[in-house]
């Protein structure tokens, strides 16, 4: 799925203007004159950045931010104003803006922005697929395999992990047999590797 650059500024000249430059280079832009608009528009389930002007009647900048927040939405935001000053911007970095730019800015600048906050989404849309797919293998673990899991994920061996669980090592061992079946894992370190990336020892 091509990534997808959201513009949302009450300015339609400057929607107009912004979305022909992320055009320019090949990426696709989705615009909107009004936070409505907006979060009933967009797609949370792909990847994406968002322009986001600060000032806008009804609702703000800030306001969309802490909405998209509420949602759980991770997208990267590059705010504009054409009347930022050092708390506005400090306010926004601190809730996890990707950047805060000036208007009017260089037009190559802000390209460079946009396309280093696509590739941030597009790695966090990455690694959101991936945890969804190993969230859908884990759910086909027994109980007594998630038991078995955390403790190989703590590094224990079989033989502590059936003393642990009051069973025999070698029901461990077929426990973690159908653990590497049904995760698709290739070895006990890559099986770690991917659940501690993932999920820490939350699983």
């Amino acid at each position: 799925m091509q990534p997808i650059v959201y513009i949302l500024d009450d300015d339609e000249g400057a929607r107009a203007s912004l979305s022909w430059l992320v055009a320019s280079v090949g990426l696709s832009a989705k615009c909107f004159g009004s936070a409505a608009e907006f979060l009933s528009g967009f797609d949370p389930d792909c990847a994406a950045c968002l322009v986001l002007d600060v000032r806008m009647p009804e609702v703000g900048g800030f306001e969309v931010q802490e909405l998209l927040r509420g949602r759980k939405s991770h997208m990267p935001i590059i705010f504009v104003s054409g009347h930022g000053d050092i708390p506005m911007s400090v306010r926004a970095m601190k809730n996890g803006a990707f950047d805060f730019v000036e208007k009017p800015y260089n037009s190559q600048a802000m390209l460079e922005r946009i396309q280093e906050a696509v590739r941030a989404a597009t790695a966090q849309y990455e690694k959101a697929k991936k945890r969804k797919a190993l969230e859908q293998r884990l759910a086909l673990l027994s109980p007594r395999e998630r038991e078995v899991l955390r403790r190989v994920v703590d590094g224990k061996t079989s033989k502590m992990i059936a003393r642990e669980l009051q069973i025999t090592a070698k029901t461990v061992d077929l426990h973690r047999t159908s653990i590497h079946e049904k995760l698709g894992s290739t070895s006990v370190a890559s099986l770690v590797r991917e659940v501690l990336l993932h999920f820490g020892r939350d699983i």
